[in-house]
């Protein structure tokens, strides 16, 4: 069930949602009627619009560690194949694109262009979600981020954040865990 870390009603922000010219409306409801399908413990947290992970951390109240990083990463395998994945690590590390590439069996692998990365992820870079809706997208997320009950990310929006029950986000968004984060 959500809460709001404001004094504003749930009415307020669903009016202030439908008069808002956001970074990415769609994506953000697809991730709201998602939780709220399944009944997910999650905060809202309005802030001053911020997309860097250090400083929106600060904001928030919370240690950088406790932030999920979302990067999208192009992985080539051959040629011709190339694989993206939505690479998410604790915010105090760097997603290892060695590890990445490896996972694949890649060739190579990069962060993706910003055209391609927000195109998979439904938002721009700074809002990504630890979510996929695009079936193109894998899901790769580093186990450190899982070992505190809730964790925090930008809600495809600069100016609002969702802490989410860790347990939950396992359950709902099934992500692959694997070793991706580095120093």
């Amino acid at each position: 069930m959500a809460s709001y870390d404001t004094q504003d009603t749930r009415e307020t922000h669903e009016l202030r949602d439908s008069q808002e010219a956001d970074d990415a409306p769609d994506t953000y409801d697809k991730l709201i009627a998602l939780l709220d399908e399944h009944g997910a413990d999650y905060r809202v947290i309005e802030h001053a619009p911020e997309g860097s992970t250090e400083a929106v951390s600060r904001l928030r109240g919370h240690e950088p560690a406790r932030a999920a990083k979302c990067i999208v990463v192009m992985v080539k395998i051959g040629k011709k194949e190339k694989r993206f994945a939505l690479a998410v690590v604790p915010g105090d590390k760097r997603v290892d694109l060695a590890a990445v590439k490896a996972l694949y069996g890649g060739t190579y692998a990069s962060f993706a262009s910003p055209e391609i990365a927000e195109e998979l992820a439904g938002s721009r870079s700074g809002t990504i979600l630890p979510f996929s809706f695009d079936e193109r997208l894998e899901l790769v997320v580093d186990p450190a981020l899982l070992a505190h009950p809730e964790f925090f990310f930008n809600a495809a929006r600069l100016d609002r954040s969702l802490a989410l029950s860790t347990a939950d986000y396992r359950s709902i968004a099934d992500p692959r865990l694997e070793p991706v984060a580095q120093d």
